[in-house]
């Protein structure tokens, strides 16, 4: 089972990036696939998340407008697209796979089932 990211890097304030992370497997139609991010010494984010369920994408209110994932099972793959960047979004970003999309309440301590290695997303002034 294995998640790997791309496409981090440098970007200036109020550019965009893309990221995508490729699954591998599993099945990940039967996933909740979603994004979250880590700065240094904060605490870990929710970011945006493709549910299993409903088929639904939720996203943290932080990126709401900014950011928009995709979700293509056919390739395995999401996508998140981030726009307007903000040196806030400054952060180690992750993809993860679970069976539901973690309450924004938990992200912090969740434990999901799948995660990839991160990719670094770094917006400077």
């Amino acid at each position: 089972v294995q998640l790997v990211e791309s496409g981090g890097g440098l970007v200036q304030t109020g550019g965009s990036m893309r990221l995508s992370c490729t699954a591998s497997g599993f099945s990940d139609d039967e996933y909740a696939i979603g994004w979250f991010r880590q700065a240094p010494g904060k605490e870990r984010e929710g970011v945006a998340c493709s549910s299993s369920v409903d088929g639904r994408i939720y996203y943290a209110d932080l990126v709401q407008g900014r950011f928009i994932m995709s979700r293509d099972n056919a390739k395995h793959t999401v996508t998140l697209q981030m726009n307007s960047l903000k040196p806030e979004d400054t952060a180690r970003y992750y993809c993860a796979a679970d069976q539901i999309c973690p309450p924004p309440s938990v992200v912090g301590v969740f434990e999901y089932d799948h995660l990839g290695q991160g990719t670094q997303v770094t917006v400077f002034s």
